[in-house]
């Protein structure tokens, strides 16, 4: 198995993953992209495991996609051309400027197969060796055991649970607040 990683355009190279997944490009989200990742939010599984709401119009993930921060690193992940997974880490500023927020959605059909992991290791290439992010922090479900796992995988910790943190469902979710640190 290979992984392609397209160079973006300013010709930074973006890490190679230890699974390799053959046909998979990690590159920048570019604005003729807000289609696909607009079908991607509205996907059963993702509105469930992400603070999206359900029935979010293109024109609704266009306006999110431009007000993204100054400064923020956004991907997608293509799989043999088709997009089938969004991420990003949002810098924070001022006394924060050493922390970034990360987020990330993979299609319904194309979760567990190592995408989720190329995303991530593209996003931490990106935090510690082109930011000088030395704490990355996100929100799960605490019922997401794939999403916990996969963060685990890359360093972060449980530091603890936000009670009836989202209304999904019908029914109020506890999230676990989890981050990682380089203290490289």
């Amino acid at each position: 198995m290979s992984i392609e990683i397209e160079q973006p355009r300013n010709d930074v190279a973006m890490p190679v993953q230890d699974r390799m997944i053959s046909g998979l490009t990690i590159r920048v989200r570019e604005p003729d992209d807000c289609a696909a990742v607009a079908e991607i939010m509205a996907l059963p599984k993702v509105s469930w495991g992400t603070h999206w709401m359900p029935f979010a119009s293109r024109e609704q993930t266009r306006q999110w996609i431009a007000g993204m921060p100054e400064g923020s690193i956004q991907t997608v992940a293509l799989l043999e051309g088709k997009l089938v997974g969004t991420a990003g880490i949002i810098a924070l500023k001022g006394r924060r400027n050493h922390v970034g927020a990360i987020w990330m959605a993979v299609h319904d059909e194309f979760q567990n197969r190592g995408i989720g992991s190329a995303l991530m290791a593209a996003l931490i290439d990106a935090a510690d060796n082109w930011l000088n992010l030395r704490r990355l922090e996100l929100t799960v479900y605490v019922d997401n055991d794939a999403g916990v796992a996969l963060y685990k995988k890359f360093g972060f910790q449980i530091e603890g649970t936000r009670r009836q943190d989202t209304f999904r469902g019908g029914a109020f979710v506890d999230a676990f607040a989890m981050a990682r640190l380089n203290e490289g």
